[in-house]
Formats: C-alpha cells, structure tokens, sequence
C-alpha cells in the first residue's frame, strides 16, 4: 500500500515537473517584436519560468532597456498572438528553408541549433556565425546576407585567419 502511494505520489510530481518544463520550453528564446512606441525592431526574451508557472507573460530581456525599462510592456500582445512567429530561432529556419550554401551549393535542411549550424555570407566577403548577430537586427541582417554551410563557414574562416597556412589550386 505504501508502495503504492510512493508510486503514484511521484508519478504525479513526474506530471507536474513536465508541464512546466514543457511550458518553460515553449516560452524560452529570443524574440523579434516590433516595438509599440516608436515601431522599430527589437530583441525580447520573456520571463520564462515566471511564465511556465501560468501567470501572465512579462519580459526579462529588451535590447532597448534600461532607458525605456519602465515601459507598459505592449509588445507582450504581439507574443501572445504569435508566439513562434516572432521566435529568432523560427525566424532563421524558415529563411534558410530551401536556400542553398553561396560557396559550395550544397542546399541547407534541418538547421541543427545544437551543433554545425550554418553561418552567414556578409556584404563585405565574411562568415558570420548567428551568435554574433543581435535579435533586433534578424531582418535587416536576412535581407542583406546569403546563407553559408558550417562546413563552408569553417574552411572560410581558418582561411581568413590563417591564410599562411592556405594552398590556392585552382578549379578544373
């Protein structure tokens, strides 16, 4: 009996543990709004624990904070409404979707976030890795950069930064 009651108690916390961490999944990660008050982009991570809990969104993170961090937090409607639309991460992958690779062609599926994620090809000739790129500026940075394979992305880079150690053959 007693088993039996142990089982069950810690089936329930078993329940309970995966609800929040499936809430707290779902509400983690960088966000692109735009802001309410002077309608230009900007980077925002909500409060995800607080949200996983069930009380109402809040922001954690604002790229325009702290000179306006005492604002009404309107932008939290455009998460509510749509809240993988305006995920980074979402964002990214639905760009890269179908493109292929500006070195070698090789067209990019599945975007893997925890390893070789692909880079970017910027106006100037260089590799950009995502990391680098501020959440505010996703769609600028989209609508002026190409796609890059991480293959490519780190035989570009030791090129750039070690071209001593490069041998230039040309193509037949």
């Amino acid at each position: 009996m007693a088993t039996a009651i142990l089982l069950l108690g810690l089936a329930a916390v078993l329940f309970i543990a995966g609800y929040f961490a499936r809430e707290w999944w779902k509400l983690r990660g960088a966000r692109v709004i735009r802001c309410p008050e002077n309608l230009e982009c900007a980077g925002v991570a909500v409060d995800a624990v607080h949200g996983a809990f069930g009380a109402p969104l809040k922001l954690k993170e604002c790229t325009r904070w702290p000179e306006r961090a005492g604002c009404g937090q309107e932008c939290l409607r455009q998460i509510e409404t749509a809240p993988d639309g305006c995920l980074v991460r979402n964002i990214i992958t639905q760009w890269y979707e179908g493109k292929t690779c500006v070195y070698c062609g090789q067209t990019l599926e599945g975007i893997r976030w925890i390893e070789h994620q692909p880079a970017l090809h910027s106006p100037d000739g260089k590799t950009v890795e995502w990391r680098e790129i501020r959440p505010e500026r996703v769609h600028a940075v989209l609508s002026t950069h190409g796609p890059v394979c991480w293959n490519c992305h780190v035989a570009e880079t030791f090129r750039r930064e070690h071209p001593e150690l490069v041998i230039e053959r040309p193509r037949h």
